[in-house]
């Protein structure tokens, strides 16, 4: 019998949106390991967005419509429609290179909460740059290990990422980041030519190791453009503000900036 995997996928509506959510499922379902899986992809988008029953049929999905109008509240509203299984998620956004399944899943084997470096690019489809930051669209864990970290902090409006992996942090689960095969792995090597790998190591206390995989590229494909959150932060000085009282509660609840 397969393993079940649930892909999540929070999507808002905006320009575009049928177009990324298109290319971010054609990615899920153009992995190697695809076929190792029985995959359930869940969309969770604001209240009263849900797209038309036609189009979730045409593209064999599901949209889950959350109670609320935020990234978390959508993640959450389709969360509590998986099973057991693994359950990995995806921002509407982005999208996997072929081989992330794959070995997301063979180094599943090895902890209990694997993520990934991503590669940026603007909407002309240039790389941008090298994002090693674990956000949740390279994050692959067992359905287990999500309910015992639990849901995702409706408080935060940006932060809700950094949050959740504070309290991962906090029950002491032992995390894979993968990198690409030309990245250091020594933290003594990552503080001058990878701080964000630095980061993450120090701050896990051992609990976090970094793994090579075999392309010289990350696995993840990550959009940065006009419309994205992160960069209606740097355009508008109210939500800057609110980042900034989110990056503060952080720091206060866990001693740090969770990463």
């Amino acid at each position: 019998m397969q393993n079940k995997l649930f892909v999540i996928i929070p999507s808002r509506k905006g320009d575009g949106q049928l177009a990324f959510i298109n290319r971010a499922i054609a990615s899920v379902r153009n992995q190697t390991f695809a076929h190792k899986y029985e995959i359930h992809i869940f969309i969770g988008v604001d209240k009263g967005y849900a797209l038309d029953a036609s189009v979730a049929a045409n593209l064999s999905v599901s949209f889950i419509e959350s109670k609320g109008n935020s990234q978390a509240a959508a993640l959450n509203a389709a969360l509590r429609h998986i099973g057991d299984g693994f359950v990995a998620f995806l921002e509407d956004d982005d999208q996997w290179m072929p081989e992330f399944l794959e070995c997301a899943a063979q180094a599943i084997g090895l902890a209990e909460f694997i993520s990934s470096t991503q590669m940026e690019f603007d909407e002309k489809n240039e790389l941008l740059k090298i994002n090693d930051f674990p956000t949740p669209s390279g994050w692959f864990m067992s359905c287990e290990t999500l309910k015992k970290v639990g849901e995702f902090n409706e408080d935060y409006r940006f932060h809700l990422d950094n949050e959740w992996l504070g309290r991962l942090d906090e029950l002491k689960i032992q995390r894979i980041h993968m990198v690409e095969s030309t990245a250091p792995t020594d933290i003594k090597f990552t503080l001058d030519s990878r701080p964000i790998l630095f980061n993450i190591l120090n701050s896990s206390k051992g609990l976090c190791r970094l793994i090579r995989h075999q392309s010289p590229y990350p696995l993840v494909k990550r959009l940065v453009h006009s419309n994205s959150g992160m960069a209606s932060i740097f355009s508008n000085p109210a939500l800057l503000a609110i980042s900034q009282e989110e990056f503060q509660r952080l720091s206060k609840r866990f001693g740090k900036l969770p990463c």
